[in-house]
């Protein structure tokens, strides 16, 4: 598995939306190449293996990602749906999808970049109608704009992972409380 996919949204849709990375500040393409985004589909499991996918693939990728994005911020903010961003979600949804297949060996997917797509979209719109919903959060991390899916007892989870943000955050505000303590007078 690439270090570069990571997987901590509770959502193949979430992290599908997480692939733009530091949306507010850098932002880093998850999908600079066609390669990458089949990397992407078979990473996360939406699909076992898939066609190669071309550049058109992942224009239409990072629109339908892009809608994805905005149609769970305005869910969990509790804003109205933007209606060109419905259009694309439902447009890519309405396109056939992978479909499973039993093989003697047990269950395989295999499918088109646009059936991948259409799959992950699918999965979009099953989570912004479902009961997850409430669950939405976005990471705690000002850097990540990452939002998962807040399964925690309590749902008191402040960040996307810990690896990828809870033990960063945390070793920063640790190195700061140490830098307080010795640059604080003594008495």
């Amino acid at each position: 598995m690439s270090p570069d996919h990571v997987f901590v949204c509770g959502s193949p849709a979430l992290d599908f939306a997480a692939t733009l990375r530091a949306r507010r500040s850098a932002r880093f393409e998850m999908f600079p190449s066609p390669e990458r985004l089949n990397a992407w589909y078979v990473e996360s499991g939406v699909v076992d293996a898939v066609t190669p996918a071309r550049e058109s693939d992942v224009e239409q990728a990072t629109t339908v990602r892009e809608a994805v994005y905005q149609l769970v911020t305005a869910r969990r903010l509790g804003a109205g749906y933007d209606d060109t961003a419905l259009a694309v979600l439902n447009h890519a949804a309405r396109r056939p999808s992978a479909v499973p297949q039993l093989t003697p060996s047990g269950r395989r997917t295999e499918a088109t970049p646009e059936e991948a797509l259409s799959t992950v979209a699918r999965l979009a719109v099953e989570l912004l109608s479902g009961p997850d919903v409430p669950l939405l959060k976005e990471c705690g991390n000002p850097e990540c704009t990452r939002v998962y899916i807040d399964r925690s007892r309590g749902t008191r989870r402040q960040w996307c992972g810990m690896e990828s943000c809870g033990n960063r955050i945390k070793a920063a505000a640790y190195r700061a409380r140490k830098k307080d303590v010795r640059a604080a007078p003594s008495a």
